[in-house]
Protein backbone atom coordinates (compact mmCIF):
# COMPACT_ATOMS: atom_id res chain seq x y z
CA UNK A 1 0.00 0.00 0.00
CA UNK A 2 1.34 3.39 -0.87
CA UNK A 3 2.34 5.79 1.85
CA UNK A 4 1.85 9.43 1.38
CA UNK A 5 5.51 10.26 2.03
CA UNK A 6 6.35 8.73 -0.95
CA UNK A 7 4.25 11.22 -2.96
CA UNK A 8 4.85 14.38 -1.15
CA UNK A 9 6.95 15.57 1.18
CA UNK A 10 5.40 17.20 4.50
CA UNK A 11 6.90 20.84 3.79
CA UNK A 12 5.65 20.82 0.39
CA UNK A 13 2.12 19.36 1.93
CA UNK A 14 2.42 22.12 4.57
CA UNK A 15 2.41 24.70 1.95
CA UNK A 16 -0.75 23.17 0.31
CA UNK A 17 -2.85 22.79 3.30
CA UNK A 18 -1.63 26.41 4.42
CA UNK A 19 -2.68 27.91 1.30
CA UNK A 20 -6.44 25.93 1.68
CA UNK A 21 -6.26 27.45 4.75
CA UNK A 22 -5.52 31.38 3.91
CA UNK A 23 -7.96 31.09 1.11
CA UNK A 24 -10.94 30.20 3.59
CA UNK A 25 -9.73 32.50 6.92
CA UNK A 26 -8.67 35.30 4.59
CA UNK A 27 -5.47 37.14 6.00
CA UNK A 28 -7.05 38.16 9.56
CA UNK A 29 -7.48 34.95 10.62
CA UNK A 30 -10.77 35.15 11.40
CA UNK A 31 -14.21 33.24 11.09
CA UNK A 32 -16.00 36.00 11.15
CA UNK A 33 -19.90 33.64 12.00
CA UNK A 34 -17.64 31.64 14.66
CA UNK A 35 -16.43 34.76 16.51
CA UNK A 36 -20.35 35.72 17.15
CA UNK A 37 -21.65 32.55 17.62
CA UNK A 38 -19.36 30.72 19.47
CA UNK A 39 -17.19 31.46 22.61
CA UNK A 40 -13.83 31.39 22.74
CA UNK A 41 -12.84 29.01 25.37
CA UNK A 42 -15.90 26.51 24.27
CA UNK A 43 -14.73 23.15 23.67
CA UNK A 44 -16.36 20.69 22.05
CA UNK A 45 -16.25 16.79 20.04
CA UNK A 46 -17.15 16.12 16.63
CA UNK A 47 -16.92 12.93 14.52
CA UNK A 48 -15.84 13.02 10.89
CA UNK A 49 -18.30 9.97 8.77
CA UNK A 50 -19.08 8.43 5.73
CA UNK A 51 -22.53 9.17 4.07
CA UNK A 52 -21.55 6.89 1.67
CA UNK A 53 -19.63 3.78 0.61
CA UNK A 54 -16.71 4.13 -1.15
CA UNK A 55 -12.58 4.15 -0.23
CA UNK A 56 -10.70 6.75 1.11
CA UNK A 57 -7.96 8.77 0.82
CA UNK A 58 -7.00 11.67 2.53
CA UNK A 59 -7.09 10.62 5.94
CA UNK A 60 -3.27 11.03 6.49
CA UNK A 61 -3.60 14.45 5.59
CA UNK A 62 -5.40 15.49 8.69
CA UNK A 63 -2.07 15.62 11.13
CA UNK A 64 -0.67 18.00 8.93
CA UNK A 65 -4.31 19.81 8.76
CA UNK A 66 -5.04 19.78 12.41
CA UNK A 67 -1.26 21.57 12.93
CA UNK A 68 -1.56 24.12 10.47
CA UNK A 69 -5.03 25.56 12.47
CA UNK A 70 -4.54 24.13 16.01
CA UNK A 71 -2.18 22.03 17.34
CA UNK A 72 -4.09 21.59 20.70
CA UNK A 73 -6.59 19.85 19.00
CA UNK A 74 -6.82 15.96 19.88
CA UNK A 75 -7.23 14.04 16.64
CA UNK A 76 -8.09 10.00 16.57
CA UNK A 77 -7.80 8.02 13.37
CA UNK A 78 -10.69 5.29 13.04
CA UNK A 79 -9.72 4.46 9.60
CA UNK A 80 -6.58 4.50 7.22
CA UNK A 81 -6.23 5.55 3.26
CA UNK A 82 -7.21 2.95 1.09
CA UNK A 83 -10.20 1.08 3.32
CA UNK A 84 -13.54 0.22 1.91
CA UNK A 85 -15.93 2.14 4.24
CA UNK A 86 -19.90 1.56 3.97
CA UNK A 87 -22.51 4.85 4.92
CA UNK A 88 -22.10 6.04 8.32
CA UNK A 89 -18.69 4.73 9.07
CA UNK A 90 -16.81 7.20 11.44
CA UNK A 91 -12.61 8.16 10.00
CA UNK A 92 -12.07 10.14 12.74
CA UNK A 93 -12.68 12.03 15.70
CA UNK A 94 -11.55 15.84 16.60
CA UNK A 95 -11.93 17.24 20.42
CA UNK A 96 -10.59 20.95 21.43
CA UNK A 97 -11.54 24.24 20.70
CA UNK A 98 -15.36 24.41 18.76
CA UNK A 99 -13.63 27.51 17.08
CA UNK A 100 -10.80 25.64 15.70
CA UNK A 101 -13.19 22.15 14.81
CA UNK A 102 -15.44 24.71 12.78
CA UNK A 103 -12.39 26.16 10.89
CA UNK A 104 -10.56 22.83 9.84
CA UNK A 105 -14.32 21.56 9.17
CA UNK A 106 -14.67 22.29 5.62
CA UNK A 107 -10.73 22.16 4.25
CA UNK A 108 -10.37 18.91 5.69
CA UNK A 109 -13.89 17.46 3.79
CA UNK A 110 -12.36 19.64 0.79
CA UNK A 111 -9.56 17.13 0.51
CA UNK A 112 -11.34 13.94 1.99
CA UNK A 113 -14.30 14.28 -0.25
CA UNK A 114 -12.22 14.86 -3.28
CA UNK A 115 -9.44 12.83 -2.58
CA UNK A 116 -11.62 9.70 -1.54
CA UNK A 117 -14.04 10.31 -4.83
CA UNK A 118 -10.87 10.11 -6.62
CA UNK A 119 -9.74 6.46 -5.19
CA UNK A 120 -13.58 5.09 -4.79
CA UNK A 121 -13.58 5.48 -8.87
CA UNK A 122 -10.48 4.04 -9.48
CA UNK A 123 -11.79 1.37 -7.10
CA UNK A 124 -14.62 0.20 -9.50
CA UNK A 125 -12.53 0.92 -12.61
CA UNK A 126 -9.28 -1.77 -10.69
CA UNK A 127 -12.86 -3.99 -10.28
CA UNK A 128 -14.14 -4.28 -13.81
CA UNK A 129 -11.43 -5.85 -15.11
CA UNK A 130 -10.62 -8.17 -12.04
CA UNK A 131 -8.55 -10.87 -13.35
CA UNK A 132 -7.25 -9.66 -16.92
CA UNK A 133 -3.68 -9.20 -15.31
CA UNK A 134 -4.08 -5.84 -16.92
CA UNK A 135 -3.27 -2.58 -14.57
CA UNK A 136 -5.70 1.08 -13.86
CA UNK A 137 -3.08 3.74 -14.68
CA UNK A 138 -3.87 7.42 -13.95
CA UNK A 139 -2.43 11.01 -16.66
CA UNK A 140 -1.71 13.63 -16.03
CA UNK A 141 -4.93 14.97 -15.86
CA UNK A 142 -5.00 16.39 -12.68
CA UNK A 143 -5.73 19.51 -10.30
CA UNK A 144 -3.12 22.50 -10.68
CA UNK A 145 -0.62 22.07 -7.33
CA UNK A 146 -3.09 18.92 -6.19
CA UNK A 147 -1.12 16.14 -8.54
CA UNK A 148 0.77 14.39 -5.79
CA UNK A 149 -2.47 13.93 -3.55
CA UNK A 150 -4.92 12.99 -6.90
CA UNK A 151 -1.87 10.40 -7.61
CA UNK A 152 -2.28 9.34 -4.19
CA UNK A 153 -5.13 8.88 -3.89
CA UNK A 154 -4.95 6.81 -7.18
CA UNK A 155 -3.22 4.21 -5.36
CA UNK A 156 -5.36 4.45 -2.53
CA UNK A 157 -8.01 3.56 -4.89
CA UNK A 158 -5.88 0.30 -6.19
CA UNK A 159 -4.63 2.23 -9.26
CA UNK A 160 -1.09 2.76 -10.95
CA UNK A 161 0.93 5.83 -11.61
CA UNK A 162 1.77 7.51 -15.01
CA UNK A 163 4.46 9.86 -15.19
CA UNK A 164 4.42 12.12 -12.61
CA UNK A 165 5.16 14.90 -14.78
CA UNK A 166 6.97 15.96 -18.26
CA UNK A 167 10.08 15.74 -16.06
CA UNK A 168 10.39 11.91 -15.45
CA UNK A 169 9.54 10.02 -18.35
CA UNK A 170 9.53 10.15 -22.23
CA UNK A 171 6.11 10.50 -23.97
CA UNK A 172 6.14 11.24 -27.30
CA UNK A 173 2.69 12.21 -28.69
CA UNK A 174 1.39 13.21 -31.69
CA UNK A 175 2.00 16.59 -31.36
CA UNK A 176 5.74 16.13 -31.14
CA UNK A 177 5.21 14.39 -34.30
CA UNK A 178 3.07 16.83 -36.35
CA UNK A 179 5.63 18.51 -38.37
CA UNK A 180 7.46 15.04 -39.34
CA UNK A 181 7.02 14.15 -43.19
CA UNK A 182 5.81 10.30 -43.27
CA UNK A 183 9.44 9.66 -44.57
CA UNK A 184 10.84 11.33 -41.59
CA UNK A 185 8.61 9.62 -39.12
CA UNK A 186 10.40 6.48 -38.11
CA UNK A 187 14.13 7.63 -38.33
CA UNK A 188 13.09 10.34 -35.97
CA UNK A 189 11.26 7.83 -33.27
CA UNK A 190 14.72 5.54 -33.70
CA UNK A 191 16.93 8.91 -33.09
CA UNK A 192 14.72 10.26 -30.13
CA UNK A 193 14.89 6.56 -28.13
CA UNK A 194 18.90 6.03 -28.85
CA UNK A 195 19.29 10.02 -27.63
CA UNK A 196 17.20 9.68 -24.40
CA UNK A 197 18.67 6.25 -23.19
CA UNK A 198 22.22 8.29 -24.02
CA UNK A 199 21.75 11.36 -22.06
CA UNK A 200 18.70 11.03 -19.79
CA UNK A 201 19.14 7.43 -18.99
CA UNK A 202 17.44 7.83 -15.32
CA UNK A 203 13.72 8.29 -17.23
CA UNK A 204 11.04 5.45 -16.05
CA UNK A 205 10.08 4.93 -19.24
CA UNK A 206 9.98 5.84 -23.48
CA UNK A 207 6.36 5.86 -24.93
CA UNK A 208 5.29 6.87 -27.97
CA UNK A 209 1.69 7.19 -28.91
CA UNK A 210 0.02 5.99 -32.12
CA UNK A 211 -3.58 6.48 -33.38
CA UNK A 212 -3.35 3.93 -36.14
CA UNK A 213 -2.51 0.55 -36.40
CA UNK A 214 -0.15 1.22 -39.67
CA UNK A 215 2.05 3.30 -37.46
CA UNK A 216 3.07 0.36 -35.29
CA UNK A 217 5.94 -1.17 -37.27
CA UNK A 218 7.90 1.71 -37.10
CA UNK A 219 7.21 2.43 -33.70
CA UNK A 220 8.60 -0.96 -32.83
CA UNK A 221 11.43 -0.29 -34.49
CA UNK A 222 12.49 2.41 -32.62
CA UNK A 223 11.85 0.29 -29.39
CA UNK A 224 10.26 2.25 -26.78
CA UNK A 225 9.58 0.66 -23.29
CA UNK A 226 5.59 0.99 -24.05
CA UNK A 227 3.34 2.35 -27.08
CA UNK A 228 -0.01 4.26 -26.19
CA UNK A 229 -3.04 3.09 -28.66
CA UNK A 230 -5.18 6.49 -28.56
CA UNK A 231 -8.76 5.90 -29.09
CA UNK A 232 -8.88 2.18 -30.70
CA UNK A 233 -11.88 -0.09 -31.30
CA UNK A 234 -11.17 -3.29 -29.54
CA UNK A 235 -10.53 -4.83 -32.86
CA UNK A 236 -7.78 -2.12 -32.93
CA UNK A 237 -6.32 -2.97 -29.65
CA UNK A 238 -6.06 -6.50 -30.90
CA UNK A 239 -4.68 -6.25 -34.03
CA UNK A 240 -1.86 -4.25 -32.24
CA UNK A 241 -1.57 -6.90 -29.14
CA UNK A 242 -1.07 -9.83 -31.98
CA UNK A 243 1.65 -7.53 -34.07
CA UNK A 244 3.87 -6.70 -30.59
CA UNK A 245 3.70 -10.29 -29.92
CA UNK A 246 4.75 -11.09 -33.33
CA UNK A 247 7.21 -8.63 -33.48
CA UNK A 248 8.22 -6.72 -30.15
CA UNK A 249 7.71 -9.08 -27.39
CA UNK A 250 9.16 -6.84 -24.07
CA UNK A 251 6.96 -3.83 -25.50
CA UNK A 252 4.08 -2.47 -23.10
CA UNK A 253 1.16 -1.79 -24.56
CA UNK A 254 -1.55 0.79 -23.48
CA UNK A 255 -5.14 1.91 -24.12
CA UNK A 256 -6.57 4.89 -23.91
CA UNK A 257 -8.85 7.29 -24.94
CA UNK A 258 -13.14 7.08 -24.14
CA UNK A 259 -12.61 4.38 -22.01
CA UNK A 260 -15.56 4.10 -19.53
CA UNK A 261 -17.30 1.59 -16.63
CA UNK A 262 -19.15 0.16 -19.56
CA UNK A 263 -16.43 -0.74 -21.93
CA UNK A 264 -13.21 -1.05 -19.64
CA UNK A 265 -13.38 -5.20 -19.46
CA UNK A 266 -13.81 -5.32 -22.84
CA UNK A 267 -10.61 -3.05 -23.54
CA UNK A 268 -8.57 -4.55 -21.32
CA UNK A 269 -9.45 -8.03 -22.17
CA UNK A 270 -7.93 -7.46 -25.75
CA UNK A 271 -4.16 -8.30 -24.34
CA UNK A 272 -2.95 -4.47 -23.87
CA UNK A 273 -0.94 -4.20 -20.33
CA UNK A 274 -2.44 -1.09 -19.22
CA UNK A 275 -5.37 1.26 -19.07
CA UNK A 276 -4.68 4.91 -18.49
CA UNK A 277 -8.15 6.63 -17.65
CA UNK A 278 -7.92 10.65 -17.12
CA UNK A 279 -11.39 10.63 -15.43
CA UNK A 280 -10.11 8.89 -12.41
CA UNK A 281 -8.57 12.17 -11.72
CA UNK A 282 -10.40 15.09 -13.68
CA UNK A 283 -13.91 13.95 -13.60
CA UNK A 284 -14.31 11.43 -10.04
CA UNK A 285 -17.84 12.60 -7.77
CA UNK A 286 -16.44 13.47 -4.11
CA UNK A 287 -17.37 10.65 -1.64
CA UNK A 288 -19.90 11.85 0.81
CA UNK A 289 -18.40 12.71 4.38
CA UNK A 290 -19.71 14.74 6.97
CA UNK A 291 -18.61 16.00 10.36
CA UNK A 292 -20.62 16.55 13.40
CA UNK A 293 -20.27 18.06 16.41
CA UNK A 294 -21.40 15.72 19.51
Amino acid sequence: MATLKQYIDSETLRQIIQSARLEDIGPDGSDVTSDVMVAPHCQASARLRTRAAGSLAGVALLPAIVETYDGTIRLHVDRLDGERVENGMEVARLTGSLRSILAIERVALNFLCHLSGIATLTSHFVAAIEGTGVAIYDTRKTTPMLRALEKYAVACGGGCNHRMGLHDAVLIKDNHLAHLSADQFGPALTDACSRVRSVKPRVKFIEIEVDHVDQLAAVFDAAPDRVLLDNMTPDDLRQAVAMRNSLAVGIQLEASGRVDLENVRQIAETGVDLVSIGSITHSAPALDLGLDID
